[in-house]
């Protein structure tokens, strides 16, 4: 699998293109494709994390198809609803069903979108397309429901509602005092400090690089420039604020890591009995961030700083963690300061209003009319 892509969004590796090619080309009638140029122009137009999508969903196809004993390029609308049916969990009954793993109606759905890609370019019927695809996905969607599982939030102080209130639990606050003092340490805090003060996705905090901050200024704040990111394919740009103390964080690191220019954030390789060995010259890899975070949980828990959580509960808190949890937190904390939709959307970059609504559900759930209503009654 490839490295990923950085924020700066650079042109899939020449491998991908032609894995791309690959897959349409197995395809095609009589493996020769009618339009070369439309699968190069769509691969060379596509995100890198596009495209591994693409090639991971094509794989799955071929894989049913296989244990369906149907050749892939003349696969029917049949085919694909069997394939729906399987991956929704309402069909048992054949061997390629009790080899598929049951998916969420989202991915379901994207797994439709790269079958149908791939057979227009490869000059082929849209079997996706079919009036029986449809609505085998709209009964998969109600039998799996349609709403995401959302990643755990790490708030800057926890769960609680008062701002004010020290740190508790699993939140960025405790997270920064749980860090290591040394190299890994002062690179996970600047890490930490600065997806909570842009809300950045993991691919935009790998792809920074040292010309994309500006600052500090005379209050010692900073701003950052997000060249490219997963909603700005076109590559716009927008500017993000770093506050000071996320500016000191920054320039600490980069100073004992003596980084002076290049990607921002770094692996940071350690020996065997956890001392430092080296920092790496190429940027973070974005799958790692997550990690990060995992384990900067685990960290704190050992370090008995959650406070009475138990073990099956840190668990949990791990397994729940996910690239979005500090841009969740980010959106609940600023809900909770009184702050408006579209100035958390102007602000943090986002796009759907329904995204950020849906952050700040469970926040609007614990503070809401019946919360108040609730306390109003058990205080007594």
């Amino acid at each position: 699998m490839a490295k990923t892509a950085l924020t700066r969004m650079e042109p899939a590796p020449p491998e991908r293109l032609s894995d791309v090619v690959g897959e349409v080309t197995a395809l095609a009638p009589e493996r020769v494709i009618v339009d070369p140029s439309l699968v190069e122009a769509a691969a060379r137009a596509w995100s890198p994390n596009t495209i591994r999508a693409f090639l991971s969903d094509i794989r799955l196809w071929d894989s049913w198809c296989r244990l369906s004993r149907v050749t892939a390029g003349e696969a029917t609308a049949q085919t694909v609803a069997g394939y729906v049916r399987a991956l929704s969990g309402q069909d048992h009954d054949s061997a390629a069903a009790r080899a598929t793993e049951t998916r969420a109606a989202a991915t379901i759905a994207r797994y439709l979108v790269s079958i149908g890609w791939a057979y227009r370019m490869a000059g082929r019927d849209d079997p996706t397309a079919a009036p029986l695809v449809r609505l085998e996905l709209k009964a998969a969607r109600k039998v799996l429901g349609t709403r995401q599982r959302q990643a755990r939030a790490i708030r800057f102080k926890g769960e609680g509602s008062d701002l004010d209130a020290p740190a508790s639990g699993v939140s960025l606050g405790v997270l920064l005092k749980a860090t290591r003092r040394d190299l890994l340490g002062l690179r996970d805090r600047a890490l930490l400090l600065t997806a909570y003060d842009t809300a950045c996705r993991c691919s935009e905090l790998a792809g920074l690089q040292i010309t994309d901050i500006d600052g500090p200024d005379t209050d010692g704040a900073g701003v950052v420039e997000i060249r490219r990111s997963k909603t700005d394919q076109d590559g716009q740009g927008t500017q993000a604020y770093l506050s000071p103390v996320t500016m000191r964080a920054i320039a600490e690191w980069r100073s004992k890591a003596a980084i002076t220019r290049g990607p921002l954030f770094r692996r940071v390789e350690t020996w065997f009995d956890g001392s430092i060995r080296s920092v790496g010259e190429g940027p973070l890899h974005p799958g790692s961030i997550t990690l990060i975070y995992k384990r900067l949980i685990r960290q704190a828990f050992d370090k008995r700083m959650l406070g009475d959580i138990s073990e099956t509960e840190v668990v949990r808190w791990i397994k729940a963690v996910s690239s979005h949890s500090i841009r969740v937190g980010v959106a609940q904390d600023n809900f909770a300061a009184g702050e408006s939709l579209p100035a958390i959307m102007q602000a943090y970059r986002w796009r759907d209003p329904k995204t950020v609504l849906r952050y700040g559900a469970k926040l609007a759930a614990k503070s809401g009319a019946s919360a108040r209503m609730a306390a109003r009654f058990h205080d007594k």
